[in-house]
């Protein structure tokens, strides 16, 4: 039996896998997404390296028979990467920026399947309207704590979800993890999807 190992700290991750009936098990790579080094990556390399870098920072960590995933999210807006605001003032910035435009939500996937010692690497890309949204909301909404540790500083699973007037693309990779594309990943190695489901 194939056992499958999440790379992440995301509620939001787990909580897609759980809905489609995969129950991983949680570890966490520590790796730090603010570093300096990642500061010249376009938005498409830096989800993708970072993917790959929480997979293979739990590789030791993971029995023999695992498929280890590894994500990463970042919003695109005007050509350059949003990751997470981190504080108060700049997720007020944003939230004003991203007011009735719209960007791209990227989402690197990474998959460790340490029996066949293989590792695939896939995007996900979909973008996101939002509607014109008031001051007084915005302060709300950041108030709330909700965008100061996720991606371009909005969910479309949570508090900032009325905000989200349309998306071109996947939900599930908006949220965290593209599920339609870790399938077809897992089909691409060799398994089903029934062999990772319900473990």
């Amino acid at each position: 039996m194939v056992q499958i190992i999440l790379a992440s700290a995301s509620p939001s991750r787990l909580m897609l896998l759980k809905s489609a009936g995969v129950n991983p098990t949680v570890l966490v790579s520590g790796v730090d997404e603010e570093a300096p080094e990642f500061d010249s990556l376009s938005a498409t390399e830096l989800v993708i390296k970072l993917a790959g870098l929480k997979a293979n920072a739990v590789r030791g960590l993971a029995p023999i028979n695992s498929l280890i995933i590894g994500c990463d999210s970042t919003f695109e807006f005007n050509g350059k990467p949003l990751g997470k605001p981190l504080n108060r003032e700049t997720a007020i910035e944003r939230s004003k920026a991203i007011s009735g435009n719209f960007g791209y939500l990227h989402t690197g996937h990474c998959i460790i399947d340490t029996k066949q010692g293989r590792e695939i690497f896939k995007l996900s890309t979909a973008k996101v309207q939002f509607a014109e949204i008031t001051d007084a909301e915005i302060v709300d909404y950041v108030d709330s704590g909700e965008p100061l540790n996720v991606a371009g500083g909005f969910t479309l699973d949570g508090l900032s979800a009325p905000f989200i007037s349309s998306i071109e693309g996947d939900p599930s990779g908006i949220i965290g993890l593209s599920l339609p594309l870790l399938r077809n990943m897992v089909i691409s190695l060799g398994y089903s999807w029934l062999d990772i489901k319900n473990n």
